[in-house]
């Protein structure tokens, strides 16, 4: 994880716009979240600006610089020409009185050593050596050649930026003194801390917060001395503000500026094409002014432009100290940087490609969903473990479409969709065959030319979803249970039909055998009781007969005891 900037996982999922604004695609999705692959982060900030939900965070230093302000030893600010327009002041001494409030025991404007730079890329402009030149004022920039494009390190001057040469001067005069730097600029964060020279950095929206926490307001002049110098480094901050603040113009150079990250990367890609160009690169759009953490006031840029034109111009500020003559060197040896990944082969780029269906060169689409600006980049970004096959997002939804077809049209049932005008948008095969539908197109014709459409009107009418409802299909001798729902979202009716003719036929065999049955037995009990009848008739005649037989034999019997006694 890259200390200076972060990104928040609960704000960030399957957007990839950052990925696709980053110049250099040093942004890794790992569990749908975006995260800075450290090693490839040239810091320009872009991803901050871009993001839709906020979801990027620049680490602040506020408790670290306060910490230095309370203790004993003593604390610069060396502040950024661009705080004119993000603070919307045409006074350095308001920003310096305000900073001593905060405890700053001496502030200086960062333009001072931006005036030294400007010196030296003159000297070196008078060689006549550099087929092109390039600024090194942006460390985003430096950043991006060292990493990405070392065919035009040999062109970048070997000059250090304003904030390190400035810090050199301030160390020269104050060696005991801690140098905090207050800027727009995230990159300065990396830079400052690899310098050795700078403690801490400060961006405008840090000051602007410790000024609001502290009760500070920049309303109250203090007052400057003037040196009758306007010096034009104060220009530095805006497009053509390098190129503003010479002199005069070594020859031999076409001198151009170029702003915004796009922009720079393809004159990076293309610099060996070139031929007599001073360079003027600028990561931000519209330069410094425009920094990722500038304040945003009323006008945008162009006001922020004519705010440090107008300041630039005029006389004054905080007393500037000479700066020649000093023997303090300010050349800076930018080293090629190697990134992390590895180049995959052929091999595996085409066997990653085919795994999101793209086996010939019309497959690759090149869109730029996935974040990627190519499919070769995002196999590319999938073998170093940047990316998932997932992020492909025409092969996805290609393969979402694919299996839903599949599902509906091989379904064991019968699936209609209606629009709310009750024509049919989509049928499978399942619900053709139960209606006896044989039209090889029906989609967007009427459902009343293909089906009876009785219980998707009542659906409508009532607005109720109808589940598990009997119906018989006329055309096909069938029986149906029909369901209905009703999505309201897309204006459509989900019918699902199921086929129950072979339960139904069940059902009225088996009611016909027991109406069978029934009459069956109905019959045996008709018989069983004619039958009972006529035994109890034949019964009770053999029992009279025999009750009188055995009276008369009791009688006798009973007489003839009588005469023996």
């Amino acid at each position: 994880m890259l200390k200076y900037l972060d990104f928040k996982d609960a704000r960030c999922k399957d957007c990839y716009k950052c990925l696709r604004e980053c110049p250099v695609k040093a942004i890794e999705i790992s569990d749908h979240h975006a995260k800075i692959i450290k090693d490839r982060c040239i810091l320009c900030g872009h991803c901050t600006k871009i993001c839709p939900q906020n979801a990027k965070v620049v680490h602040t230093e506020k408790e670290a610089v306060l910490k230095l302000l309370s203790g004993k030893g003593k604390v610069i600010a060396s502040v950024a020409p661009s705080f004119v327009s993000s603070f919307k002041s045409q006074n350095f001494a308001d920003i310096a009185a305000a900073l001593a409030k905060l405890g700053f025991d001496y502030t200086e404007e960062t333009a001072v050593g931006a005036k030294v730079v400007t010196e030296e890329y003159i000297k070196l402009l008078k060689t006549n050596t550099f087929k092109n030149f390039i600024t090194s004022a942006c460390p985003a920039v430096n950043r991006m050649i060292q990493l990405y494009h070392h065919d035009a390190l040999k062109y970048l001057a070997p000059v250090d930026t304003p904030m390190v040469a400035h810090a050199k001067l301030l160390k020269k005069r104050f060696p005991d003194a801690d140098v905090v730097f207050i800027g727009p600029c995230i990159a300065k964060k990396r830079e400052a801390e690899e310098s050795g020279l700078i403690k801490a950095v400060l961006t405008f929206d840090d000051l602007a917060s410790l000024f609001a926490e502290k009760g500070i307001a920049l309303n109250e002049s203090a007052g400057y001395d003037s040196d009758g110098d306007s010096n034009k480094a104060r220009y530095y901050p805006i497009s053509r503000g390098i190129i503003k603040s010479f002199p005069n113009y070594p020859e031999n150079y076409e001198y151009v500026a170029v702003d915004g990250v796009a922009r720079v990367n393809e004159v990076l890609e293309n610099i060996e094409s070139f031929s007599g160009l001073f360079l003027e690169l600028n990561c931000c759009d519209s330069a410094c002014i425009n920094g990722p953490c500038s304040i945003k006031n009323a006008g945008g840029s162009v006001k922020a432009n004519e705010d440090v034109r107008n300041y630039a111009l005029k006389s004054g500020g905080v007393k500037q100290i000479e700066t020649s003559g000093d023997g303090i060197k300010f050349d800076c040896k930018y080293k090629p940087l190697q990134t992390p990944e590895r180049t995959p082969s052929e091999e595996e780029v085409k066997e990653i490609l085919a795994k999101i269906g793209k086996t010939t060169k019309d497959d690759e689409l090149n869109c730029g969903a996935c974040g990627y600006n190519t499919c070769r980049e995002k196999a590319w970004a999938v073998a170093n473990g940047y990316a998932h096959i997932d992020m492909c997002v025409p092969y996805m939804r290609e393969r979402a479409e694919s299996m839903s077809y599949e599902i509906i049209q091989n379904s064991p049932n019968g699936i209609i969709l209606l629009d709310k005008d009750f024509k049919i948008q989509e049928i499978n095969r399942r619900a053709r065959e139960l209606w006896g539908i044989t039209d090889a197109k029906v989609e967007g014709g009427n459902a009343f030319d293909y089906i009876n459409p009785t219980e998707f009107i009542l659906a409508s009418n009532e607005g109720k979803n109808v589940y598990g409802k009997k119906i018989y299909i006329d055309k096909t001798d069938k029986y149906a249970e029909l369901t209905i729902v009703l999505l309201n979202n897309h204006d459509v009716l989900f019918g699902v039909v199921k086929d129950i003719t072979a339960q139904m036929r069940s059902e009225e065999k088996l009611n016909s055998i027991k109406y069978e049955t029934l009459e069956t037995t109905d019959e045996v009990i008709k018989k069983q009781m004619r039958v009972a009848q006529e035994i109890a008739s034949l019964l009770g005649e053999t029992t009279a007969e025999t009750k009188v037989a055995l009276l008369k034999l009791k009688k006798t019997l009973t007489e003839k005891s009588e005469e023996q006694v």
